[in-house]
This record gives C-alpha cells, structure tokens and sequence, in this order.
C-alpha cells in the first residue's frame, strides 16, 4: 500500500504543509504563523514536488487590524444574540395551570394569597407592610384593601372550603376601613394635594373611597350575605345622587377631577346593588353610559379619558393604568362597550417583544406625564409599569391567554419573585401590586355570579 502522502508522484497539500511549529493552525487551506496570515492559492488541488520547493503556493497577507478584529468580535457577539435573545423567554414561560386555573385554586394563588392572609393576621408584618408604601402613596394601603378583598371574594366561589379562612380576612378588611375613615376623615387615604383644592360638589367626598367602599361590601354579599345591607346601600344611594347633580354625571375623586377609574368602579357597584338588593338604577346607568360615549372619550382611539374636570374638560388622556381595569368593570355593566374598550386598549397600548408582553401607559396620539400611576417609564420600549401591572387584569378578564402568559413571562424573568415557607412574593412589586396580580389569577367567578344572579332576576 502507497503512503498516504504520496499519489501518483505528488503530494496532497495538507500533508505536505505542515510544518513543525508551536503557533501554526491550518483550516481549510489558511494557515497563521507567526502574526502573518498564509493563504493556499489552490486550496484543494494537489502540488507538485517542483510547487513546493519552489514555494509558489502560498502568498503572505499582514496581520488584521484593531478596527477588524473589534468588528469581527461585535459580529460574533450579534450574532450569538440573535441566537440567544429569541430563546430566552422560555426559560420563563408559565407553565399550564400555573398562575391561572379553570377551576380551584392554583399553586400561585394560594401562594400569593398566603402571603396576604398573614399580613392580615400578623399586626406588626401589616404595619410594617402598609406603613411602608403609605410612604409612596396613600391611595396603594386602599387600593390594596380592595384587590384583596376581590381575590378573596373569588376565592371563596372556586374553593368552598376555605370560605372559613377568607371571609373572616374580608371582615376585617372591611371593618379596618371603615374604622380608619370615621377616625381619620374621608380624606385619610388620598394623596396630600386633596387637603389644598377644593372640591366643586358639597360636602366634599370622594368616589375613590365611597365606589371602592361600596364594592368590598358588595363583593362580600355575593359570597355569604351579612348585615351589609344598609351600609352597602347608603353608599351606593350617596353616589347615585351626586352623580345625577354632575353636568356629565360624574364625581370627584380629587377636587375638581373626575377619575374614569373611580367612576366606573361606582358604576358597577350600582349594578352589583341593584342585583343584591331588588333596586332598579337601569335609566341612570343607561344615562351614564351615553354621556361617558359622547363627552368622555379622546376622538383619535375612542378610549375613555382617564380624569377630567367636574365639567367635562378633558385633563389627561387615555392611559393603560385606568383603562384596563375600567374594562374589566364595564363587564357587568355594558359587556359589548366593555369588549371594544379592551380592544382599543390593546390595539393604542400593547407591545412585546421576544416572548416579553408588557403594555404602554399612552397611546402614539396622546402623551402625558409619568406619575405615580404609571410608574417610570423605561424609554424605548415605553414599559409602564403602572400599565403592564393592570394589564394582568384586562387579559384574564377577557380569556387573552397568549397575552396573559407573556406577560407572565416578563414578571418571572424581571419582577424578581421570593418564595418562602410557602408564601411569594415579588420584590419589584408592592402590596398593591401583588394583590393584582392574585386579583388576575382567581377573577371569573364573582363577575359570573353577578351576571347570573341578574339574569335571574330579569326573568321573574
């Protein structure tokens, strides 16, 4: 057998060029020496005995450059993200099941709401807890109250069973309240700047704190009646008539601003009164929901405003942090109007990117100012999160399962989730935050249960 250096009198490149040294490479013909680049002229032919000795066929290049071999790193770098980046998000996707259930409770929920029933339970970790984010904002130790009392009222629809463990924490949710505003004033849970307006309608109050009152009490009622009644009533007559006195039947929540957010909380508690208790607010809610299409609504997306004046002069725009959650309570008073207000949201609002979901506080054709609703503002991607964290509650509302889970994956992977001795929490979130999210995981039922005890009562 001929070696195999050797065919026919001449010697396959690859062999032949090999030569002894410690900083040689060869691949596919180019080979590096010694900071000089060598480059085969006929990389697969074979050489003669006289090429090689001659040494015809190879050229010496010089050495690459800075500027070369920094662009081909940022090349190599690009490239590995293009295949890296697109994969990322799966290491966050939920997994079915996870966050949300069709029926019962899901490992999140209880989780979440684990953390939340021992707030409730410890007086120093609520202290603590409430104190803390009464620093930020006053309104979130409220709004927290509220989505807690929500996710609970849910809770006791999809798990029976644990109703003895729920409904005693909306008790005393309830009660704390109320307790705080008689001690405190109407005022206790709003922000600073409502002690120097003054409201237009006397006496001054604010549908922020009756229309979220009014709906934990009513929330209450839907799962196990209690001597709610009067109370319930007294506020939702209250709102009814300083709404009616409003020249676009609508009430304040800070002096001289109506927000849409309060305002369709106190709509849907109207309904939620009416179902409960046999009165009949049908022509006033038919009334509000006419004026609120006709003077309330920005012409360029057809969303609702978000706040203006006791008169009906706009004061900002269409924002995520209201919209969202005004579409979910429009379910149980107008559903078709409540259907185009999410669509519209998510069309002026909603964004992703590589698996991430996350929505926008304004649409392209309105902007406001960043506040304590909307949270910072990333720039570029234009995340709120404000928005995103509301948007939990428009995407479950309306079984948007391909948006819900990828907003789920951008919390897992940025909203940095600890969980412990069988509680969680995220640490970029809060109370309130959190109590949305539960809200999100566990909404369905007491909506249903609106619906249809309404039907009911429409047929007799």
């Amino acid at each position: 057998m001929r070696n195999r250096s050797e065919v026919d009198g001449a010697t396959p490149y690859p062999y032949n060029a090999l030569r002894a040294g410690p900083r040689e490479a060869l691949w596919r013909g180019i080979r590096v020496r010694d900071g000089s680049l060598l480059m085969w002229q006929q990389a697969g032919s074979v050489m003669t005995s006289d090429e090689q000795q001659a040494g015809d066929h190879c050229t010496s290049v010089p050495a690459l450059g800075l500027g070369w071999r920094i662009g081909l790193g940022l090349v190599s770098l690009l490239v590995g993200a293009g295949i890296w980046l697109p994969s990322v998000h799966w290491l966050f996707i939920p997994r079915e099941g996870e966050f949300r259930s069709a029926a019962g409770l899901s490992p999140v929920s209880r989780k979440l709401a684990e953390r939340h029933l021992r707030l409730w339970t410890d007086p120093e970790l609520k202290k603590r807890e409430l104190d803390q984010m009464r620093l930020s904002n006053p309104e979130w130790d409220f709004m927290g109250r509220t989505f807690l009392v929500l996710s609970l009222a849910n809770m006791c629809l999809r798990d029976p069973e644990g109703k003895t463990a729920y409904l005693p924490v909306i008790d005393q949710i309830i009660a704390d309240t109320e307790r705080l505003l008689a001690e405190e004033g109407n005022l206790y849970f709003l922000m600073e700047y409502a002690r120097r307006g003054r409201f237009v309608q006397k006496p001054p109050r604010s549908v922020f704190i009756d229309g979220e009152v009014a709906l934990m009490i009513a929330s209450r009622r839907f799962v196990e009646e209690k001597d709610y009644a009067e109370p319930l009533s007294a506020r939702v007559e209250c709102m009814v008539q300083r709404m009616k006195a409003s020249p676009v039947l609508s009430c304040e929540s800070y002096p001289d601003e109506c927000w849409m957010f309060c305002n369709i909380v106190a709509a849907a508690t109207i309904k939620m009164h009416d179902v409960l208790d046999g009165t009949d607010h049908t022509a006033f809610l038919r009334e509000w929901l006419a004026t609120v299409k006709e003077k309330l609504t920005h012409p360029e997306t057809g969303l609702l405003w978000s706040s203006y004046g006791y008169a009906g002069y706009p004061i900002d725009g269409p924002e995520g942090s209201t919209i969202w959650m005004a579409a979910h309570c429009l379910q149980i008073v107008d559903e078709a109007f409540a259907e185009d207000q999410y669509r519209r949201a998510c069309r002026e609002l909603r964004a992703s990117w590589l698996g991430f979901a996350w929505a926008r506080e304004w649409p392209e054709s309105w902007k406001g100012p960043a506040d304590v609703d909307s949270g910072p503002i990333i720039p570029f991607f234009e995340i709120s999160a404000g928005s995103s964290g509301m948007a939990f509650l428009g995407a479950a509302s309306f079984h948007d399962d391909a948006y819900y889970n990828a907003l789920v994956t951008t919390l897992k992977f940025s909203a940095l989730p600890v969980e412990r001795d069988g509680q969680l929490k995220f640490c970029a979130s809060n109370q309130v935050g959190d109590a949305v999210l539960l809200y999100s995981t566990v909404m369905g039922p007491l909506w249903e249960e609106v619906r249809r005890r309404d039907r009911a009562r429409e047929v007799l």
